[in-house]
This record gives structure tokens, sequence and C-alpha cells, in this order.
């Protein structure tokens, strides 16, 4: 039986700020890819001058400055790169209205259709849907699951992308979802059993016919009963 494929991408962004009506735009993507939820070791890393300064309030975030991004490229140089990678795959995003907002204003610039967002799979959704009351940033899911996030000092968009495609992995059912235990049934009912797999040696067929003894008691118990409906039907 085959198995269908399934090409997703993990993808984070940083900012100059939180809104592209107000005039901030990004300044990195960072992208990773999962096939049939297994990661690849494919990755997209883009730097981007943002042509704006960066607000001392962002650098804080992310790290990035003035003077790192000057000689990046900017958008309409980089965005090819983007698309390519990402091809017509899912995106897995935490938070996706923020980081598609962005995106999508960015693609308008340079005169390309929207990405729909049918293609995006909000992580924070789930997180909220899976743990009601709980907290759902990054960091906090990965304290839930036990995920080392001590690198991340700053946000980053390509760390932030690595770190949710683990936690993403999780929110599916863990680090072990998918493995297709059904492909292989006798070594599965080993795992599943805990043990060696059951001998499926022939028994002897197991004597049902009651004793005389048994046969006398029973009839006892009828007489006991008096008129009954199987006495009944039996004439």
């Amino acid at each position: 039986m085959s198995i269908e494929f399934l090409r997703e991408i993990v993808l984070d962004t940083e900012t100059t700020g939180m809104s592209p009506e107000d005039g901030h735009r990004l300044v990195e993507i960072g992208c990773v890819e999962l096939e049939n939820h297994i990661p690849t070791g494919r990755h997209l890393q883009l730097y981007i001058n943002p042509e704006r300064p960066v607000p001392p309030e962002a650098t804080s975030v992310h790290g990035l400055t003035d003077s790192f991004l000057a000689d990046k490229p900017v958008f309409s140089q980089v965005y090819s790169d983007l698309l390519e990678f990402i091809g017509d795959s899912r995106l897995v995003i935490h938070n996706a209205e923020f980081d598609m907002k962005f995106i999508n204003r960015e693609l308008q610039t340079v005169g390309h259709p929207p990405i729909p967002w049918p293609r995006v799979v909000d992580t924070l959704t789930m997180a909220r849907r899976k743990f009601p009351g709980s907290p759902a940033n990054l960091d906090a899911l990965c304290r839930r699951f036990g995920i080392d996030n001590t690198a991340r000092t700053f946000h980053g968009a390509l760390l932030d992308s690595e770190l949710l495609a683990e936690v993403y992995l999780e929110l599916l059912g863990g680090r072990q979802h998918g493995l297709g235990l059904a492909a292989s049934p006798s070594k599965a009912a080993d795992v599943i059993q805990g043990g060696p797999a059951l001998s499926s040696a022939p028994r002897a067929p197991r004597p049902h016919e009651p004793t005389p003894a048994e046969q006398a008691l029973h009839d006892a118990l009828l007489e006991k009963m008096g008129k009954t409906l199987w006495k009944i039907a039996s004439g």
C-alpha cells in the first residue's frame, strides 16, 4: 500500500515592528522542511534589508541591527528564493496571522499574489485547543514538551522554526507520530505486548460434553424449576 506524500514548511519571521500597516518590514525569514512529519534537514534562512531603521525595541527581541542588515538584499531580491523553497506546501506557523500579514504585504509590494490562508496551519490555535487556559507561546510549549530551547537568547526566525517543528510534532501526538506500525503487524504486536510474540502452535480442542454426573445434576435442577419455557417448547 502506497503512503501519501506530505510536504510541510515550518516558517517564522522577524520584523522591525508589530504591523505592516505602520510601515514595518521583514528582516528575517526562516523555514524548515518536513516530509511526512519528519525533518529532512533542508532549511532556508533569509536576512532582509528592511529599507528603514530597526527600532531599538525590535533589536532587543531579535538582535538584528541596522549595521548588520545594511548589506543584506531587499525583499524584491529574495522573494523568489522563498517561493521556490515553500512551493505549494502547507505552511506551519505559530501565531500565523502575524507572519502572514507581513509576508503577504511584502508579496503585494512586488506584485505577487498573496499566499492563501487555507494553506496555513496555526500551531498557536492548535496549542490553545489542546491546552485551554495554559500559556501557549513557543517558550512555554518547549517547557511543556521538554524541548531544549536554551540557545534561544534572542528570537531568530530559523532557530524558532526548528523549535516549532519539534513542538508541532508533539502537538500532533508525539515525536513518534505516524510511524506506521500497521505496515509491520508482527513487529508492532511485539512492541505493544512488551515481550516476545505468542506461540501460534495449535491447541487440542477442549471437551464440552457434560459428564453423566453433570447431566444428572442438570436434570434435577430442571425438575425443581417446574414448568419452564424450554420444557414447553420441547413438548
